[in-house]
C-alpha cells in the first residue's frame, strides 16, 4: 500500500474533471446555453445517475440518506473513525451555471479516483456528497440537505410546496426507493461522525479574477437571512381612485426597497447587501390598485451584530413608510443563518499546501451561503475558492478555467490525504 501523504503534485486529471462538467452541463440546459437542474427534478434525477456512475468509477459505494442526499462512500481501515467528507451540491438556480456546487462534488469525487486507482490506504472513512437542494430554487429555503444532516430540518420543511403545489415529502418521497422522509430522523449525522468537512465552489465574486489568483483560502462565511415582507393596502380600479386617495402597498414596496438599497450601501467597509429578488402583486393586473404586495429580502453580513443592527433599521423605515402611507405589513423569517468561522487549522493546512506550490494563496471571506455553513454545526470546516470570470455566478455566463479548478482540486486533496 502507498503511504498516506504524497510530497510531490500533480496527481488531478484536469481534462477528466472539465470534460465531466461539460458532460453534466448539458443535463438541463437551457436555450440560453444555462443550466436550469432544480433540485428532485427528472432533471436532478438524470444528473444523479450520471454522478452515481462516476463515483462507482471512483471505488465509492453510492446511496441516497433520507434528507435526498447522494453520498458516495469508501470505507477506512478503521470504521470507528470519524469520516473525512467533501461536499457540495448539483442543483442548480433557475437558468444557472455550469460550474456552481459542480466542481466541489466532481473535485470530490477526483479525489476519490485518486486514492481508489492508486491503491493508498486510509484510516478513515471518505465520503463525497453531492447535498440536496442547496440552492432552494425548488421549495424557496435552501441549504436543505445539510440542514437535515445537522438536525436542522423540520416538519415544516417537508411540507413546503413547490410551484406545482408538491410537497417536498412527497418529492422525495418520489425520488428514489431508499429516501423515506418519515424516517429522517435516521439521517441526522452526530458531531462524533465526521472529523472534517471541506469544500470547493467557485468564488461567485470578482476578487480572484481581478487580483489574478486562480485560488483563494475561505476564512469565513457571512450569516445570511431571507425573509419574506408583505405590505398590504386598499385595492381599487386604476382609472377611477384619485392619486391623492390611495393607499398603495406598491409605493410602499417600491420605497422599502430603495431604503434596503440605501442603508446596505452606506456600510463603510461594503460587507452588508441586502436583495430584493422576488416581488408580487396581489391579485396582479394592469388595471388594479393591488392590495397587497409581497417581495423577498436577502441580507448578509460577516458580522452578526451589525446584520441585526441593519435588519432593525430596515424594519424600522418599514413601519415609518407603512404608516405615512396607510398600510400596514408583516415579516416571515424562512432561513436565519449566524457567520460562521472556518478552522485554523485546515486554513494552515491549506496555506502550507500552497507555499509547497509555491503559490501566495489570499485568505477571504465568503458572502455566498454554502453546505459548509451547516456542517459547521457538527464539524470543522475548510473552504477552497476557485476563481470565476469576472466574478459571474448564477448565470449562464459563469466560467471557471480548466486549470485553475485543477489547482483547487490539487490542494483539497493534498489536504483529504493528511486528514485520512
Amino acid at each position: 500500500m502507498r503511504s498516506v501523504y504524497m510530497q510531490s503534485l500533480a496527481y488531478v486529471d484536469a481534462n477528466r474533471i472539465y470534460s465531466r462538467i461539460m458532460e453534466l452541463g448539458e443535463i438541463g440546459r437551457t436555450k440560453q446555453s444555462g443550466v436550469q437542474r432544480l433540485a428532485l427534478s427528472k432533471e436532478d434525477k438524470e444528473a444523479q445517475i450520471l454522478v452515481t456512475k462516476w463515483m462507482e468509477e471512483a471505488g465509492l459505494t453510492v446511496s441516497h440518506d433520507h434528507f435526498g442526499n447522494l453520498i458516495g462512500r469508501k470505507e477506512g481501515e478503521k470504521p470507528h473513525l470519524p469520516i473525512v467528507m467533501i461536499g457540495s451540491h448539483i442543483d442548480s438556480v433557475r437558468n444557472g451555471g455550469k460550474f456552481d456546487g459542480i466542481i466541489g462534488v466532481l473535485g470530490g469525487i477526483e479525489i476519490a479516483q485518486f486514492i481508489y486507482s492508486n491503491n493508498i490506504s486510509h484510516a478513515h472513512t471518505l465520503e463525497v456528497i453531492a447535498f440536496c437542494e442547496e440552492e432552494g430554487s425548488q421549495f424557496n429555503d435552501g441549504l436543505f440537505g445539510s440542514r437535515g444532516m445537522v438536525g436542522k430540518a423540520t416538519e415544516e420543511d417537508f411540507q413546503k410546496k413547490n410551484d406545482q403545489q408538491v410537497t417536498r415529502f412527497d418529492a422525495l418521497k418520489n425520488f428514489g426507493s431508499e429516501i423515506d422522509p418519515a424516517r429522517y430522523k435516521e439521517s441526522v449525522r452526530k458531531e462524533e461522525e465526521i472529523k472534517i468537512y471541506l469544500e470547493m465552489h467557485i468564488e461567485q465574486g470578482p476578487y480572484l479574477d481581478v487580483n489574478s489568483h486562480p485560488v483563494g483560502i475561505v476564512n469565513g462565511i457571512a450569516g445570511l437571512s431571507w425573509y419574506t415582507i408583505m405590505i398590504e393596502g386598499t385595492p381599487g380600479h386604476a382609472g377611477t381612485v384619485p392619486m391623492n386617495l390611495r393607499n398603495d402597498p406598491m409605493i410602499g414596496a417600491a420605497k422599502v426597497i430603495q431604503e434596503i438599497n440605501e442603508i446596505c450601501s452606506s456600510q463603510p467597509d461594503q460587507q452588508t447587501v441586502g436583495t430584493v429578488g422576488i416581488i408580487q402583486a396581489f391579485p396582479g393586473g394592469s388595471n388594479i390598485i393591488p392590495n397587497a404586495v409581497q417581495f423577498s429580502l436577502d441580507l448578509r453580513d460577516i458580522n452578526l451584530t451589525r446584520k441585526n443592527r441593519i435588519f432593525a433599521e430596515i424594519e424600522e423605515r418599514l413601519q415609518a413608510i407603512c404608516q405615512e402611507n396607510g398600510l400596514s405589513y408583516t415579516i416571515k423569517t424562512n432561513i436565519e443563518l449566524d457567520p460562521v468561522a472556518c478552522s485554523e487549522e485546515i486554513i494552515d493546512v491549506f496555506t502550507s499546501i500552497g507555499k509547497k506550490l509555491d503559490m501566495d494563496i489570499p485568505i477571504m471571506v465568503s458572502g455566498a451561503g454554502h453546505d459548509a455553513m451547516l456542517m459547521s454545526e457538527i464539524t470543522d470546516i475548510g473552504m477552497i475558492f476557485v476563481r470565476c470570470k469576472k466574478g459571474i455566478s448564477h448565470q449562464p455566463e459563469e466560467s471557471a478555467t480548466k486549470e485553475d479548478i485543477a489547482m483547487g482540486t490539487e490542494i483539497m486533496l493534498q489536504a483529504v490525504l493528511q486528514y485520512i
